[in-house]
């Protein structure tokens, strides 16, 4: 889409200072007016006006170098996720601007607020197939929450607003903002206004108040209500809220991986995770609680499994912010649209203080079976060979459940998501809905960009760790103190797990040879130590969480260990699997 709006100049009626610059510095000027301080990038032709410009505001706007585009994508998703603000990182034209396409399909589904700017080849060679073209606003439309293309200068203000703005309002997502050169050289009257508002986009429906006391009035006449919690609370700022209601109505409440650590993993009311990997009682409860209230989820199939025979039995209350997310997948009875934020506050002073003795009592009975079907096991194992849940339990241990855990995708995300202890919001940093290998590493960057006095440790699996393990160069380069943590099991392990139990074990394509990570890492000057006895393993992850500097630790895990319980694809909630 090619911008045609312009932004105000000096006239003897405005009131508005402009100052003559280019179209390269004008983005930072709109950079820094929207609280920008971070950037993650990789230069290149197209974009090199805009990197001129970023060399005189050092001081004011720090640029990361990342090795790799999709990196700088991710790192802008780890700084976003972590800090709540607009994650920004910047490529050139062609495969510098295809390369950010991952990152932005991430971030779409998983609604993180990005803004994505890429360079474009001159104006009047649009279309000519030129060196390093690509219709990047074509391939990026389907990912993106909005995108646009600049060709001249003048543009730049209202469009970068506009991308700020649509990026970050109501429920978030990633906008890209393609320049092309000459409007990077081309210099105009600048002047910079924030957007507030864009007419006919709604970022945050208006909340019927007759659906909250509705919704409070089920709450009140349940005898086995359930809540899960998505991100949806994490984003709408919502931890508060949603821990008087719980505690209030006295109501069981699990949580998707992107909703958790919004309340405390000690907390009583909290039961847990759903979802293909979660825990035993929430997923099996779910087909037995009478009033289930959703919270800034979207019902998305790993959580619900067959959705012909989920929650049948139960009165559905949705609480979302996205109109298009209600009765998707699920059928909701009522549906209360708005800002969780908002809602919940609406939603407390019509809910009675209530307890639910027998029905809590329930999810700590199915807990216990759980403990001696599977966690004693993963904690305890009674074969040879450490466990990825042991190391997640040193974890937190040695971080005392206050490090923000960022986890790659495969066997141990499930395991850092299951197992990791948190007291804090904006601790678990996670590709949810694209599953993403490669993401933790980058992610992690940014994290710890985003949030320099937290402990920040990256959760990878070997296989996930080598697609972006260019990035060990990134942290080498800023000293970003991020601790990584490479359990190895020498396999790909989710999908190893999944051909062992319906491929008959036949392991195809899954088995990895695997380079000797330690001395990759002490290439990049990195302080690194390997893990084979659990004798080792307390002293190692403490002398990691203790290091002030970067830290690379590897685990050799068992080979063949599974993530249990789990619903096997197609099967309800009902049928989760212990074994």
């Amino acid at each position: 889409m090619i911008m045609k709006e312009h932004a105000l100049i000096n006239s003897p009626t405005s009131s508005i200072v402009t100052e003559k610059i280019s179209g390269a510095e004008a983005i930072i000027k709109c950079f820094l007016a929207e609280g920008v301080d971070t950037a993650f990038g990789y230069p290149g032709g197209a974009i090199m006006p805009l990197y001129d410009k970023l060399y005189g505001y050092q001081k004011e706007l720090k640029h990361v170098l990342t090795r790799h585009e999709q990196g700088a994508t991710h790192a802008a998703q780890g700084y976003a996720r972590i800090s709540n603000k607009v994650g920004v990182c910047i490529a050139t034209s062609g495969p510098g601007a295809t390369n950010l396409i991952t990152g932005l399909a991430d971030a779409m589904i998983d609604s993180t607020p990005m803004v994505c700017i890429t360079g474009q080849v001159a104006s009047h060679l649009l279309g000519t197939d030129a060196f390093q073209e690509t219709d990047i606003i074509g391939i990026s439309t389907p990912v993106t929450k909005w995108n646009a293309q600049v060709t001249k200068a003048a543009d730049i203000p209202k469009v970068l607003a506009k991308a700020f703005y649509i990026a970050q309002s109501g429920r978030p997502g990633p906008v890209l903002i393609d320049i092309t050169k000459d409007a990077q050289f081309e210099e105009f009257d600048f002047a910079y206004e924030k957007c507030k508002s864009i007419r006919s986009y709604v970022p945050v429906p208006d909340t019927d108040l007759q659906t909250v006391k509705d919704a409070a009035l089920l709450i009140n006449n349940a005898q086995k209500p359930m809540i899960i919690w998505g991100q949806g609370v994490v984003l709408s700022e919502a931890e508060k809220e949603l821990q008087s209601v719980i505690e209030k109505a006295g109501i069981p409440s699990a949580w998707t991986i992107l909703g958790a650590s919004a309340i405390p993993t000690s907390h009583s009311l909290n039961v847990g995770m759903v979802g293909m990997h979660g825990n035993y009682a929430p997923n099996l409860l779910t087909n037995e609680c009478d009033v289930l209230i959703a919270i800034g989820m979207r019902f998305d199939d790993r959580v619900t499994g067959d959705l012909s025979r989920y929650a049948k039995q139960a009165k559905v209350i949705h609480f979302e912010i996205d109109p298009s997310e209600v009765n998707k997948n699920v059928k909701a009875d009522i549906a209360v649209l708005g800002d969780a934020r908002n809602t919940l506050e609406l939603l407390l002073p019509y809910l009675e203080q209530r307890e639910h003795p027998k029905w809590l009592a329930r999810f700590k009975e199915l807990y216990e079976v759980e403990v001696d079907k599977v966690i004693r096991e993963d904690m305890e194992p009674s074969v040879d060979g450490l466990t990825m849940a042991e190391v997640i339990q040193q974890i937190n241990v040695h971080s005392k459940s206050e490090a923000a855990i960022v986890s790659d995708v495969g066997q141990h995300q499930m395991i850092a998501c299951r197992y990791a202890s948190y007291n804090q919001t904006r601790s678990n940093i996670t590709s949810g809905g694209l599953g993403t290998m490669g993401f933790a590493l980058p992610a992690a960057i940014g994290a710890q960009v985003g949030a320099p006095d937290r402990d920040v440790v990256a959760v990878i699996g070997d296989g996930g760790y080598q697609m972006t393990i260019q990035e060990l160069g990134t942290i080498f380069q800023t000293k970003v103190p991020v601790k990584i943590v490479v359990l190895n099991n020498e396999f790909l392990g989710m999908v190893r797990q999944w051909q062992q139990l319906f491929f008959d074990k036949r392991y195809a394509s899954t088995e990895m040879t695997n380079p000797d990570f330690i001395k990759i890492a002490e290439g990049y000057h990195i302080k690194a130590k390997q893990v084979t006895d659990r004798k080792d393993l307390a002293g190692a992850v403490e002398e990691m969480m203790k290091s002030d500097e970067a830290y690379f630790l590897e685990v050799r895990v068992q080979k063949e260990g599974n993530v249990f319980p789990m619903i096997p694809t197609g099967a309800s909630v009902s049928e989760v699997r212990l074994q």
